[in-house]
């Protein structure tokens, strides 16, 4: 079989051998009401003139998104219409259900609205706890989580687990929303794919449920 099917197949595979990563389809979420941005921090460091700042202990929340770091840089000003972040420091991201934990993170704001946050960790952290009970749990050098799609791709080294089974490869891709996961290879200049996605199943195993005892704190 051609190394290029490897990938098309994939979602297929996740189908018929690793039923625990594949959850019950859900619905796109739709907006919040209040979809007011709250910024929380001490000490600011604002040049209103330049557009740019430095906020220390900061925590940002908007809808069900909240954001926590030690420190936080920004340029496009305040009005987040257009604006990056660079957060820093034990970054804490809450979002859809699932919680990301890295040492630094871009948080892109666009339309007054948060669009993207990219974490890079060594590695970055992956956590969700699924409507069964049992825990999603991945990591990677970088995590790309987008709002409007719900989707965290896990990219280079990555890693994921439902508890039971295991998918790694050099990029997989995790909806929180249907909690589903795809894999991804990266084309070569000749058009073939390289990069290989290794699934481990034990059917033995049954699945770790996690219990408000067990569950970890935020």
């Amino acid at each position: 079989m051609a190394t290029s099917s490897r990938s098309n197949a994939f979602p297929l595979l996740c189908a018929l051998f690793a039923p625990g990563l594949l959850g019950v389809a859900q619905g796109a979420q739709a907006p919040c009401a209040n979809q007011e941005i709250v910024v929380e921090a001490k000490p600011w460091d604002v040049d209103f003139r330049n557009n740019n700042g430095v906020l220390r202990d900061v925590v940002i929340t908007q809808c069900g998104t909240r954001i926590q770091a030690a420190e936080a840089r920004f340029t496009g000003g305040l009005d987040f219409e257009n604006s990056h972040w660079t957060i820093s420091g034990d970054v804490r991201i809450k979002a859809d259900g699932g919680s990301l934990r890295s040492d630094k993170a871009i948080v892109s704001f666009r339309n007054k609205l948060i669009s993207r946050a990219t974490i890079t960790g060594a590695p970055a952290e992956f956590e969700q706890l699924r409507d069964d009970g049992t825990t999603s749990r991945g990591h990677a050098n970088t995590i790309d989580y987008e709002t409007t799609t719900g989707t965290v791709s896990f990219i280079s080294e990555a890693w994921l687990t439902d508890g039971r089974n295991e998918i790694s490869g050099q990029q997989l891709v995790y909806n929180i929303r249907t909690q589903s996961v795809q894999g991804h290879s990266k084309p070569n200049t000749d058009g073939s794919n390289s990069d290989r996605v290794r699934i481990v199943i034990q059917p033995g195993k049954p699945p770790e449920v996690t219990t408000p005892d067990k569950e970890k704190k935020p």
